[in-house]
């Protein structure tokens, strides 16, 4: 009977909760990888359209042209998964509190924490929503605490960052991701050249465009596939170190681990 307390008590405080962060970050990690390799696809039109500029040809050029169109038109289009991250990160921000613990000083430190675990990721996360969604709006402005010894840096990095990226999508960015700004920059050049055509002193600018969009789509290539191991990264340490802090918490109010895998496994097939 005291084991049988001990469980539901935790449970309805603890383990419940952890289950649902780790539902939600896992939906926010599936938007990101969707978004990431919906922008890498579009590299395979790119290179579509340098093979095309391989050629002279005006018809190779126009086909160059629709290419770029394609690739503006698929750059430009939401991702109807990336949408759902702000209401979800907004849900998480609502949920943010520090429950109190009794007759444990271990798990006061470790709710301690795991809340600031959760600020953290909550607002990384809502920087890389805005930066992938090209949206300011996805940014979120939200308090902490002010008796936690952190809060006033927590501020101030959160207004700090909060006001640059503000500020670069009111110059007129569309995406928060500097190679793909590089790539459009480059096909902005590009386009009216191939669409109007152009003159024999040109021709060396003309190359010159034409080399700047294939450095500039390799790099973007590059950065992506860079940015979708260092997502898969960071999720799996917040998985598996919430796992670990629930683990101790677990430990803090004597409930055994056959006793949390039980429950786990239950939250599971729910």
């Amino acid at each position: 009977l005291i084991w049988k307390s001990l469980l539901t008590d935790w449970d309805d405080k603890w383990l419940d909760v952890y289950l649902d962060i780790s539902v939600k970050l896992l939906d926010i990690n599936l938007a990101f990888t969707s978004e990431i390799r919906r922008l890498n696809q579009s590299h395979l039109l790119l290179q579509r359209v340098l093979h095309k500029l391989e050629s002279h040809s005006p018809e190779r050029f126009m086909q160059a042209c629709s290419s770029l169109d394609s690739w503006r038109q698929h750059i430009g289009t939401k991702n109807p998964r990336l949408e759902t991250c702000h209401p979800i990160l907004h849900s998480l921000v609502e949920s943010l509190n520090l429950p109190k613990v009794k007759n444990s000083a271990k798990g006061k430190v470790l709710v301690r924490a795991m809340y600031g675990a959760k600020v953290a990721i909550v607002y990384i996360c809502s920087v890389f929503a805005a930066a992938l969604s090209g949206s300011a709006p996805n940014l979120l402005d939200f308090s902490v605490l002010s008796t936690l010894p952190w809060a006033s840096v927590f501020f101030d990095v959160q207004t700090t960052v909060n006001s640059e990226v503000r500020k670069m999508f009111s110059c007129g960015k569309f995406t928060g991701l500097r190679e793909l700004d590089a790539v459009d920059a480059c096909v902005k050049t590009l386009y009216p050249l191939l669409q109007d055509g152009f003159g024999s002193n040109e021709g060396e600018w003309f190359q010159n465009s034409v080399w700047d969009l294939r450095r500039t789509a390799e790099e973007l290539s590059q950065g992506l596939d860079n940015l979708l191991k260092a997502v898969a990264g960071y999720f799996k340490i917040v998985s598996t170190g919430g796992y670990a802090l629930l683990c101790n918490l677990r430990t803090s109010v004597g409930v055994p681990n056959s006793m949390l895998g039980r429950k786990v496994e239950e939250q599971a097939l729910r």
